[in-house]
């Protein structure tokens, strides 16, 4: 069974990710970055399930462009740090033990090589896959 399967598929992606983006908009560092430039955030939550749905196995119609939808935000590696430990309380918050552990270590490996894509070294496109 697919980790997108455990997660109990789109519905589930979004039982986790709306409460996430909750925190992150009233978040002190993340809040002002990303409630600037999302407009529609039914759309953006539609999206990012989009993408969760396609890193954990299941089906997606997530176009890809993963870097490049990031790469203007102005993102400093304390600013990842914040939302890879927010991520990782509302992993723990609302899912079973073996699949926050999925979801936190996939989210580190994908913060990983933007990481790399914002420092400008060489690295994964982050275009399509994070490296599964």
């Amino acid at each position: 069974m697919t980790l997108y399967e455990r997660l109990g598929g789109h519905e589930g992606i979004l039982r986790l990710i709306q409460p996430f983006y909750i925190d992150v908009r009233q978040h002190n560092v993340l809040g002002p970055i990303f409630n600037v430039r999302i407009q529609d955030w039914p759309a953006h939550l539609a999206n990012i399930a989009e993408f969760w749905a396609r890193q954990t196995g299941g089906p997606s119609s997530y176009p890809g462009g993963f870097a490049g939808a990031h790469l203007p935000l102005g993102i400093q590696p304390s600013d990842l740090k914040h939302w890879l430990d927010l991520w990782e309380w509302n992993c723990r918050r609302h899912l079973a033990s073996a699949e926050a552990d999925e979801m936190i270590l996939l989210a580190h490996r994908i913060g990983a090589q933007l990481q790399k894509i914002l420092s400008g070294r060489p690295g994964l496109s982050l275009g399509s896959e994070t490296g599964r």
